[in-house]
């Protein structure tokens, strides 16, 4: 293959890194995936994880789970499409929207092809004439190679993998954690290594032992409903009522209960339990759809979903990473689920909730969390200005470099009514060109955004909870000690005391005036709320 001419270029909206890493990598000569990126004119619309280039000394810089490594002149790869693919192969892991891309040039299957017949039995060579079959629809011109002891697709040591299929041919471990329809990918930083080992029972155990079982069981009950509505309130939808208790049924009655969550019969059982039955539509989209909000009345892009054509076969591709994930850490599932299907946004309506409703079902299926505890985590994402926050960030991680990417290709204009009744007038001419971007995300920071909210809402939110209706029992014993009423009359009182500063209103005495006739009636059931929510 003759030597490509390489350009010592690089895009600003390829990469998605911080200001730090981009001056260290501006001067760098780069090698590796970005040499091929260059040289080839392939642009993928997710950063590399690994930079590498020549520098003069070696050293190694991160930030979070993205890393650059400056290599001395000893490492420098020849100027061929096999050099630096092996050099990527070796140093920087796997990309697969990437290859994806980078594999359906011509060239690229000529490389190949010459590169095995080289190194019939070199790890790299197969690794990379593997994943070149597993992503194309052809097979490369060479014959089966006969020798060489099987690697790994995936070094499990840096990736989170899927049950190993021996791939005779290429004398390789197939362990991706998917297939080629749908594959994300999940770097094992140490924060997606501590996930991974994050033990929900424990916490769930400690809950116990310091409230008691019933306790615990009776704050199920409402922290259900708490999550229904602050997933409403994500939707911006926390005051329709009937919809949040309609969530927290689906929530209570469904998670865990279907076989695979992404069959169409199952998606139709949760869309139509979360919108009822005076929805305007229902099913899969067969209209495009996109996320967005409007400045000074005109609208602004923020993520496009896939066409519906492809959200078929990207579910069905979910469905096969949880039946080849099967058996691993449970939150890493949860995350790939939920972020996974938001991102394809696959329903005419209710795909936000249906994505967190998957968060529960997930680890109820893995068995970590037990029937009929929920883990309000809607209610951690809505819990301050800062959280929610967070929760933007992480979905930007994958919105924000395919909408820079494809900046230019949408628009709106004449005005097209899909198969499934939806007028709309958004148009985007992108949707083949970004399918690799879509198949094969990079969920690492998603992972770690779930385990971080997830151990929040079991050390936090669920403790509040507890310790209110534990504070919440102490009050009314105490209260009855002075006053007889049932109940939900206890309660009343309790939270009228708590809501006007640990007085009795107005309002309260009209409604009860025995505390006012009965001398040091009101003042001792004051003190005995404020010594209860006190302790």
């Amino acid at each position: 293959m003759q030597r490509l001419a390489f350009r010592n270029q690089i895009s600003e909206k390829t990469l998605f890194y911080n200001r730090f890493l981009w001056a260290i990598i501006k001067f760098m000569e780069l090698i590796g995936y970005q040499w091929l990126a260059n040289a080839l004119g392939v642009s993928p619309v997710h950063a590399f994880a690994v930079q590498s280039g020549i520098g003069r000394s070696r050293s190694t810089t991160t930030d979070g789970d993205h890393r650059v490594e400056t290599y001395t002149e000893s490492y420098r790869p020849g100027d061929t499409f096999s050099e630096h693919l092996n050099f990527a192969f070796r140093y920087q892991g796997v990309h697969l929207e990437f290859l994806a891309r980078l594999y359906r040039l011509p060239q690229a299957r000529e490389a190949l092809e010459q590169w095995i017949a080289r190194e019939p039995t070199g790890a790299y060579a197969r690794r990379a004439c593997f994943f070149y079959e597993w992503l194309m629809p052809t097979r490369l011109d060479v014959p089966d190679v006969g020798r060489g002891n099987y690697t790994d697709a995936l070094d499990p040591e840096e990736y989170v993998v899927g049950a190993r299929v021996r791939n005779q041919r290429w004398r390789v471990n197939d362990n991706l954690p998917g297939n080629r329809d749908f594959c994300p990918i999940i770097r094992r930083a140490d924060r997606v290594k501590e996930s991974e080992q994050y033990d929900i029972q424990a916490r769930l155990t400690e809950l116990e032992s310091t409230f008691g079982i019933d306790l615990i069981m009776r704050s199920t009950v409402w922290l259900t409903v708490k999550e229904s509505r602050a997933s409403f309130l994500i939707e911006h939808e926390q005051d329709k009522e009937d919809r949040i208790r309609r969530f927290a049924a689906v929530m209570e009655n469904e998670c865990g209960k279907h076989d695979n969550p992404f069959a169409p019969e199952t998606l139709a059982t949760l869309q139509n339990g979360i919108l009822g039955d005076s929805a305007l539509r229902y099913g899969l989209r067969q209209s495009p759809v996109y996320v967005g909000h409007a400045e000074r009345y005109q609208p602004v892009v923020d993520y496009i979903a896939p066409h519906w054509s492809d959200t078929g076969s990207l579910l069905s591709g979910l469905s096969c990473f949880l039946d080849r994930t099967r058996g691993s850490a449970s939150i890493v599932r949860a995350a790939t689920a939920s972020f996974g299907f938001v991102y394809i946004h696959p329903m005419v309506d209710g795909n936000g909730r249906i994505s967190r409703f998957l968060i529960n079902d997930i680890l109820r299926r893995d068995g970590v969390l037990p029937t009929p505890v929920i883990l309000p985590v809607s209610a951690t994402i809505t819990n301050s200005t800062h959280a929610r926050a967070a929760y933007e960030q992480v979905l930007e991680r994958f919105s924000r470099p395919l909408m820079l990417h494809y900046a230019d290709q949408y628009h709106f204009g004449n005005d097209v009514i899909g198969d499934d009744g939806i007028e709309y007038n958004f148009h985007f001419s992108g949707y083949d060109d970004a399918l690799p971007a879509w198949r094969y995300p990079d969920l690492t920071a998603h992972v770690i955004y779930l385990a971080e909210v997830i151990d929040t809402t079991l050390t936090h939110e669920m403790r509040a909870e507890a310790r209110f209706l534990q504070a919440n029992d102490n009050a009314r014993k105490g209260v009855k000690q002075f006053l007889e009423a049932p109940d939900h009359e206890l309660d009343r009182i309790i939270r009228s005391i708590r809501q006007n500063g640990n007085c009795i209103s107005n309002q309260l005495r009209k409604r009860y005036p025995l505390l006012t006739e009965k001398p040091g009636l009101g003042e001792r059931i004051v003190h005995a709320v404020v010594a209860a929510f006190d302790d």
